[in-house]
């Protein structure tokens, strides 16, 4: 789990700003119309003044009738102003969000294994998800909410100042002091709201892994561990929603409760002016009136405030994930491999995991057109070299290069549509068996399809199903076998024809289908790739021309089977 504070300012602005600028006029827009809104809006206690003052109590029909007349008018056009704000606020900030989220979706892609085996995925489908959720909740109802009440508060003032001064002053004087009350829970508040986000992180990742775990839990019989780990869990997040509950009501009601008592005061004030002839009977109301709205959006804002730290956490928490640099990145004179001789060679390349060495000092070269085998047990870097091949990462030390050239001069756009990994565990997409295979290569034709489903060996499997290729696959691909699972991932690979083929442990899942494919069809499927297979299995190793074995205390280098065990 990762740890953070809530970001300065500055640092929240910094990140909006590129995502607010392309609304920056439309924003303006419905200030201006919320301002017509909020000035329509205050018109009715002075129009409720003038009723009282100039025609009920004079008895006066005709300024009766152009009074309320005025009044449908004024609230069917509040009424649509209003409605025309909300449409293009809502309107503009959710393209704003969508962009963050797409935005956030381009970065992680751009980021390593590395930096995913560091994050939980609970943690990160939760800032994703629910921050993001929260920032455009937090920004659809704060930014119109804080436009209407800044105006109203500020109207509702000058307005009152005009009808009493004095009324006006004794109600405005405790607004510092319930803000300062109301900033003094401010700072527990946030800490307390980035506490109940961990915990609703902590519970998601958890279910998470109980759900992809569910027939290793089932079949040692752990179920009630597991539902003790949830309730565990549970009861920490609840106890720090709760937490920060009550301190956001406290936040907001002590306050509120201060200011709402200065009514009762004006009562008895502007009572006793009207019944000494000091001020009419219009007047008095028209005030109570605005100083009824004046609570309103004092304690709206100060509500917002609660709210906004809670976004302000979020913020936080989609900021750290803005700033994880990426650990490959692609230089602007990259150039692409077209039309070069296909050889892999590692310069003494070094690779740390952590204080671990994972690589030191490996050099080899891979001659174009090769099938090579990696062999070498679990943890001595066989993945690792793998994910260099493909830059996945870069080595610490060392060069790596494809066709002459250092892989970090060349295009990571092309670079991976000529090098292919396939992991010992293929992902598989919740859709169709012929989607997955077409997944990367869109304009495949069903004949390029058939090709492939044929050296996949999947011939068998898809006449076997009911809706052949168009049967769904499930979430990982969890209704078909492993070695199934394989060969979909294999023609997948078939179709984009890459130049170099890496196949990592596909032994973890190998069916007899699946072995005769690596044993004798891979050269039939690619006749001109350089074929790299990475495994534990020296067996897989007889119809390789090159055969390299890492150990920990170096690498060897054999052209044969025989003379490997020369």
């Amino acid at each position: 789990m990762s740890t953070f504070s809530s970001p300065a300012p500055w640092r929240s602005y910094s990140l909006l700003r590129p995502f607010m600028k392309p609304y920056l006029r439309p924003l303006v827009f419905v200030i201006l119309i919320s301002l017509m809104a909020t000035g329509l809006g205050l018109s009715q206690p002075w129009l409720s003044r003038q009723m009282i003052d100039v025609a009920l109590i004079p008895r006066n029909i005709t300024a009766l009738i152009e009074i309320a007349v005025a009044m449908v008018i004024i609230a069917i056009g509040g009424y649509a102003l209003n409605i025309l704000s909300s449409y293009l606020y809502i309107s503009a900030s959710s393209s704003m969000l969508f962009d963050m989220r797409e935005a956030l979706l381009r970065h992680l892609q751009t980021l390593s294994p590395r930096f995913y085996a560091r994050f939980r995925l609970g943690d990160l489908m939760s800032r994703i998800n629910s921050d993001i959720s929260d920032i455009q909740r937090a920004t659809a109802d704060t930014f119109l909410s804080v436009v209407s009440n800044v105006l109203t508060l500020g109207g509702c003032i000058a307005l009152m100042l005009w009808l009493d001064w004095r009324m006006a002053l004794f109600s405005v004087v405790l607004i510092p002091v319930c803000m300062f009350i109301f900033m003094h829970y401010q700072k527990k508040l946030t800490d307390l709201t980035r506490q109940m986000r961990e915990r609703g992180a902590d519970l998601g990742s958890m279910l998470v892994e109980t759900i992809m775990a569910m027939r290793v839990i089932t079949a040692l019989n752990a179920k009630e561990n597991e539902i003790a780990r949830f309730k565990a869990g549970n009861n920490a997040f609840v106890s720090a929603m709760m937490r920060m509950q009550f301190t956001s009501f406290l936040a907001g009601a002590v306050p509120g409760t201060v200011l709402t008592l200065t009514s009762s005061c004006i009562v008895l004030y502007g009572g006793i002016q009207v019944i000494h002839g000091h001020m009419t009977i219009g007047t008095l109301v028209a005030f109570m009136s605005y100083q009824a709205r004046l609570f309103g959006p004092v304690q709206v804002l100060m509500g917002l405030a609660s709210g906004l730290s809670s976004a302000r956490v979020s913020l936080a928490r989609i900021i750290e994930l803005f700033e994880a640099q990426p650990e490959v990145r692609e230089r602007p004179d990259a150039r692409t491999l077209t039309g070069l001789p296909m050889t892999i060679r590692f310069e003494n390349v070094s690779l740390c995991h952590g204080s671990r060495d994972v690589l030191r000092d490996v050099s080899f070269e891979i001659p174009h057109g090769y099938l090579c085998t990696v062999l070498g047990h679990s943890g001595v870097g066989k993945s690792s070299l793998a994910d260099l091949i493909v830059r996945n990462i870069d080595p610490d030390k060392g060069s790596v290069t494809v066709g002459d050239f250092d892989l970090k001069k060349i295009q990571l756009g092309d670079l991976r549509k000529k090098i292919l990994l396939i992991d010992q565990s293929p992902y598989l997409f919740n859709d169709t068996i012929a989607a997955n295979i077409r997944f990367g290569m869109p304009e495949a034709t069903p004949k390029d399809i058939a090709r492939a489903v044929r050296l996949a060996g999947l011939e068998g499997l898809i006449a076997s199903l009911p809706d052949g290729l168009e049967t769904q696959t499930g979430e990982r691909g969890q209704s078909l076998s492993a070695g199934e699972r394989q060969r979909i991932a294999f023609a997948r690979a078939l179709l984009r024809n890459p130049d170099i083929l890496i196949l990592d442990e596909p032994a973890a899942a190998l069916d007899s289908t699946t072995e005769q494919i690596i044993t004798s069809g891979l050269r039939e499927a690619f006749p001109a790739a350089t074929l790299i297979i990475i495994t534990h299995r020296p067996e897989l190793s007889k119809l390789a021309d090159q055969i390299i074995t890492l150990k920990e205390d170096g690498i060897h280098v054999s052209t044969s089977w025989k003379n490997m065990y020369a």
